[in-house]
C-alpha cells in the first residue's frame, strides 16, 4: 500500500486507534474521511483538523452501513481505502444474565459490520485497499473477554481467506494486529498500563512502507509467529 495520496474511510476514527490512523495518515498527505456513531466525538475531531470529513452512522445497523457507501459512491466516488477500525470489546461472562444482548452487539459491530462493509465497498471502482483491525487476541483469548477475542479470531481467518480471493482483482487485504494499547477501548482506565498508540502507529506505518500484509507490534508480533506450545503457554500466563 502506498501511504501517500489516498482518499481513506476509517471506521471509528475519532478515538484510540482510529484516531492515531487519521491523524498519521493526514501527515502523511492522504484525504481522510472518518465515520462513527457519535457527533461530539467527529466534530471534535473536525474542529482539530478541519480536513477530515467526517460522516455520522451507526455501523452495527446495515441500512446505515449501506448508506454509507452508497455516499461514498456518489461524494467520493475515488476512494480507494477502506479501514474497518470500528470496534468493541465487552467483559462479561456466559453466567451473566445479559451475557447474550452484550455478546450480540459484540457481534454486530466487529463481524458483520466489517464483512458487510468489505462487501459493499467492492463495488467502488477505485478500491485497490482494505484494511483490517483485529487484535493480538485473535491469536490467543483472554477469557474475561472470550466474544471479543473469538470476533477477532474470525476477522483473522476471514482476512486471510479475503487477501488470496481478492489477489486477482488487484485488491490488497492487510491485516492490522494490535496488542493491548492505552486506549478505551472495553471502558476508560482499563488498558491505562498498556503502550501508547503513538509507537503502534510508528510500526505500522514502518510496516506499510515494507508492503507487509500483516502488521504487528509488541506481542502481536511474537504471537504470530508462535507454534501451538507457545500459544498454549501464552494463555496460561494470560489467563491464570
Amino acid at each position: 500500500m502506498q501511504i501517500s495520496h489516498n482518499k481513506i474511510l476509517i471506521t471509528g476514527g475519532g478515538s484510540g486507534i482510529g484516531l492515531g490512523l487519521t491523524e498519521r495518515f493526514l501527515i502523511e498527505n492522504n484525504t481522510v474521511i472518518i465515520c462513527g456513531r457519535r457527533v461530539d466525538v467527529l466534530e471534535s475531531v473536525k474542529a482539530k483538523h478541519p480536513s477530515v470529513i467526517t460522516r455520522v452512522c451507526d455501523i452495527s445497523v446495515a441500512s446505515e452501513r449501506e448508506s454509507l457507501i452508497q455516499w461514498i459512491a456518489e461524494a467520493h466516488s475515488d476512494l480507494n481505502v477502506l479501514i474497518n477500525n470500528a470496534g468493541i470489546q465487552q467483559w462479561t461472562s456466559v453466567t451473566d444474565d445479559d451475557f447474550y444482548s452484550r455478546i450480540h452487539d459484540e457481534i454486530q459491530i466487529n463481524i458483520e459490520a466489517p464483512v458487510h462493509l468489505m462487501a459493499l465497498s467492492l463495488k467502488l471502482p477505485s478500491l485497490n485497499t482494505i484494511i483490517n483491525v483485529t487484535s493480538g487476541l485473535s491469536l490467543c483469548p483472554l477469557v474475561k473477554v472470550a466474544n471479543y477475542s473469538a470476533s477477532k479470531a474470525f476477522m483473522h481467518s476471514f482476512t486471510m481467506s479475503m487477501q488470496k480471493e481478492l489477489e486477482n482483482r488487484n485488491i490488497e487485504v492487510i491485516e492490522m494486529i494490535p496488542p493491548a494499547l492505552n486506549t478505551d477501548l472495553g471502558g476508560k482506565g482499563l488498558h491505562d498500563w498498556a503502550p501508547p498508540v503513538s509507537g503502534f502507529i510508528d510500526a505500522i506505518f514502518e510496516q506499510l512502507q515494507q508492503e507487509k500484509s500483516h502488521l504487528t507490534y509488541g506481542t502481536s508480533e511474537s504471537l504470530l509467529q508462535a507454534n501451538p506450545e507457545q500459544i498454549r503457554q501464552a494463555f496460561e500466563r494470560m489467563n491464570g
